[in-house]
């Protein structure tokens, strides 16, 4: 994988599903009053916007991301988007961790094929709760969409073993880039392989990287993702609109850098399309 000098491009019309991006709207869904962070600038990111980037690089389908930032509980501009792409998007729903199955058929009816669980930014103790959310999810089919960095992962893993839901792990399970792949968290991670009911997105290397782009340093882990998981249960993520980017990030170079990394032909169909479409319905 490491052994390539220059990127190899992903062609046009090789078909592409990203599974990981937002919608910010903030003129026809304004934020809420007590949203934490207010994207703003070139992070205000509509559905047409999202269209003109897929159109762009051949992306038929994407995953909507439900952000905290910004939106948090509010769906509204996640859903509409759902139901404008009619069949083009599924979304990932940011819900209360009391959430009845009503609310959730709900959503999983308007295209949600999971709900959010981001302990990167409010921590593993704000899901102490959640048993009861997780067990409606695996009834429904639906996913737990975690998102750990470092060694959250050790942390929160009991509970969703025994939960028995689909786990779908953002960002590489973002662990610390300085840690090597040994590190508890990412060892947590890379031993849920085994369960059968976990998949892992290969997007925003930035955030297991200490390094400006290509992002060299977290190149081990990807490898040993690929390795543990193989491409039946990986896909590829984008993060557009690259919410408090670090540095610039540019969506031609991501799909060059995913070329590099997983240079097999094989593998990059099944991460860029097969697999999801398989585990997600597009």
């Amino acid at each position: 994988m490491t052994g390539q000098a220059t990127p190899s491009p992903i062609p046009h019309a090789q078909p592409k599903i990203d599974c990981h991006v937002h919608v910010f709207d903030p003129v026809n869904f304004p934020y809420p009053e007590d949203a934490s962070y207010r994207p703003s600038g070139h992070e205000v990111a509509t559905t047409d916007a999202l269209g003109y980037v897929m159109a762009s690089h051949g992306v038929r389908h994407a995953m909507i991301v439900g952000p905290n930032s910004g939106y948090n509980l509010d769906n509204r501009c996640l859903l509409d988007a759902l139901r404008r792409g009619a069949g083009r998007f599924k979304g990932a729903a940011v819900v209360r961790n009391d959430t009845g199955r009503a609310e959730l058929q709900d959503l999983q009816a308007q295209g949600v094929i999971g709900v959010t669980l981001n302990a990167a930014l409010l921590g593993t103790d704000f899901y102490r709760d959640a048993a009861p959310l997780l067990q409606h999810l695996r009834d429904l089919g639906l996913w737990a969409a975690v998102q750990v960095q470092h060694d959250q992962l050790v942390a929160l893993k009991p509970m969703l073993v025994d939960s028995g839901v689909q786990l779908l792990f953002d960002h590489c399970g973002r662990p610390d880039p300085l840690a090597g792949v040994g590190q508890p968290g990412f060892a947590a991670l890379l031993g849920l392989a085994e369960t059968g009911r976990a998949a892992v997105k290969l997007s925003s290397l930035v955030k297991t990287s200490v390094r400006p782009f290509p992002h060299e340093d977290g190149w081990v882990y990807v490898q040993a993702l690929i390795d543990a998981y193989t491409p039946q249960a990986l896909m590829w993520g984008s993060d557009w609109p690259f919410l408090r980017a670090p540095a610039r990030v540019d969506y031609g170079p991501l799909l060059d850098l995913f070329g590099r990394l997983v240079p097999d032909a094989a593998a990059r169909q099944a991460i860029l399309w097969d697999t999801p479409k398989r585990l997600f319905g597009f």
